[in-house]
């Protein structure tokens, strides 16, 4: 008997696992959660010896009960396959003292490829599951990397749409050439007048708006999301941190139940929140390090127990994790008030209002595991360079400021427990600021670039990493504009009836 998924701030609210998925998110902006994590019951030996698509089986089949074997095993199997460029599909390897867990060998060369290339197939999946007539409507804010992966994803996929909302000057010239040359017909790419966390605002008041529910309704279309706010994001998540670990005791550098630290770094939450979750289902894990940038609400948060939102929003070289509003945290806020809907509802209803809420001591116990701190841009840019001097090994903006902070976690404790590192995209993403950072001297004397563009910077970067240029970023290059749209932050929704035809 499967169990099901509930509302973060209503505990009367509860769908199954596919309609949770098609939901997206709950009503009155909470979040899906499930009422219970399986233990995953298959010997760590075993998932040794397992593919990446074998171990995605054991854990999704655990956390998606209500898909059959046979619907999720066509969901795996279309999703990894050859639109990954190495056949490990997220391969593990050990550079400055950890293991580099390398997640951006996808579509996009991000992180978000691992779940983004089969939500579409469990959203379709369980569409069919649940006799949907309508047309999905994926509405997306992004930081940066959700964007393009959720477009790939989605692109002339039958019976959906999807509109991305991203920052106009909130990330990587490579990043928005990816998303404004989407050429799937049924996509859409619009650029705000703001910061990620207006377009995460703009999205989410777009899902709770009941009048905008019935207009869709009348019109043949509902709403979902490919954020991670989405539990169909969050659950193939899962499988990597597994599936990394799994790798380990393959290799005989733990035995099956030793420990592990997981290092993350974090914007929105969701890829650490899928590590935690993982060790509610049987991962050993030791500590989760929470890395942050200059955007440091989330160390503030582990520091003191009170998340604060009001304060500056910087603009780094790590921008998709130039956030102030980490959604993901809600589900964690969720779990260690004890499963609370109320209590949740109390503190969101406080984040809404006053920008900050305040956690109990008692809650504050129960973040034992978890450790934060934070890395400056300097400090990115000095931890690249030290790496790479090291052994050639090039890390990009976002991987770097999960291993400086790493380092300083290491120096504060003393520990060295093996630990696995998420890297999150391909330096490629960001080679203006990782050549920048190779590029420059110990002592810190920059080599002036300003009079490259960013593809001129692609070529040196493949120069100095010895890594050919991914296929993403190639196919880039000369393709034409296909998305103008630039608005204001209040003028997101009429922008999506636009494109639907609805105004």
């Amino acid at each position: 008997m499967g169990f099901l998924y509930r509302s973060t701030r209503n505990e009367n609210e509860t769908a199954t696992a596919s309609e949770a998925i098609l939901k997206g998110l709950a009503e009155e902006g909470g979040l899906f959660v499930p009422d219970e994590i399986p233990e995953l019951d298959v010997p760590f030996e075993e998932l040794a010896e397992m593919d990446y698509k074998g171990v995605a089986y054991e854990v999704m089949s655990r956390m998606l009960t209500d898909f059959t074997e046979e619907e999720l095993m066509y969901c795996i199997n279309g999703a990894y396959d050859k639109k990954f460029d190495t056949e490990l599909i997220a391969p593990v390897k050990y550079h400055h003292g950890s293991y580099i867990l390398e997640l951006f060998h996808g579509k996009t060369i991000a992180f978000k490829d691992m779940a983004l290339s089969i939500l579409p197939y469990l959203m379709t999946t369980a569409a069919k599951k649940n006799n949907i007539d309508k047309e999905i409507v994926i509405l997306t804010a992004t930081s940066g990397d959700t964007g393009k992966a959720a477009l790939a994803g989605f692109a002339d996929v039958p019976g959906t749409r999807i509109a991305v909302f991203y920052p106009k000057n909130g990330v990587s010239p490579i990043q928005e050439k990816q998303m404004v040359t989407e050429k799937g017909a049924n996509t859409f790419v619009a650029g705000i007048t703001g910061n990620f966390d207006d377009a995460q605002t703009g999205v989410k008041k777009m899902f709770s708006d009941k009048k905008l529910a019935e207009l869709l309704d009348e019109k043949g279309f509902q709403f979902s999301s490919a954020n991670s706010i989405n539990i169909g994001r969050l659950v193939p998540q899962m499988v990597y941190y597994v599936y990394s670990y799994t790798r380990l005791v393959a290799a005989g550098v733990i035995k099956a139940g030793d420990e592990i630290n997981v290092v993350v770094p974090t914007g929105n939450f969701g890829n650490i929140l899928a590590a935690y979750y993982a060790s509610e289902m049987g991962l050993p894990v030791k500590k989760f390090i929470c890395a942050s940038n200059d955007n440091k609400v989330l160390y503030d948060f582990f520091s003191t127990g009170e998340y604060d939102r009001n304060r500056e929003f910087i603009l780094t070289t790590s921008p998709s994790m130039d956030i102030l509003i980490s959604s993901n945290l809600e589900r964690l806020i969720y779990r260690i008030a004890g499963n609370d809907a109320a209590k949740n509802a109390e503190l969101m209803k406080s984040l809404n209002e006053t920008g900050k809420y305040q956690i109990t001591d008692e809650m504050k116990k129960n973040l034992y595991k978890f450790y934060g701190n934070f890395a400056t841009t300097d400090e990115v840019a000095a931890t690249i360079h030290t790496v790479y001097n090291e052994d050639g090994y090039v890390l990009d903006t976002h991987t770097a400021v999960a291993v400086n902070v790493y380092d300083k976690y290491k120096a504060e404790t003393g520990d060295d427990t093996p630990t696995v590192i998420a890297s999150t995209a391909s330096p490629y993403k960001f080679a203006r600021s990782v050549v920048e950072a190779l590029l420059d001297t110990p002592e810190g004397d920059k080599v002036s670039l300003d009079s490259l563009d960013d593809f001129a910077l692609v070529d040196e970067l493949e120069k100095l990493s010895s890594v050919k240029v991914p296929q993403a970023v190639e196919e880039i290059r000369t393709a034409p504009i296909m998305h103008e749209t630039v608005c204001e932050k209040e003028e997101m929704e009429a922008v999506v009836k636009s494109f639907l035809g609805i105004e």
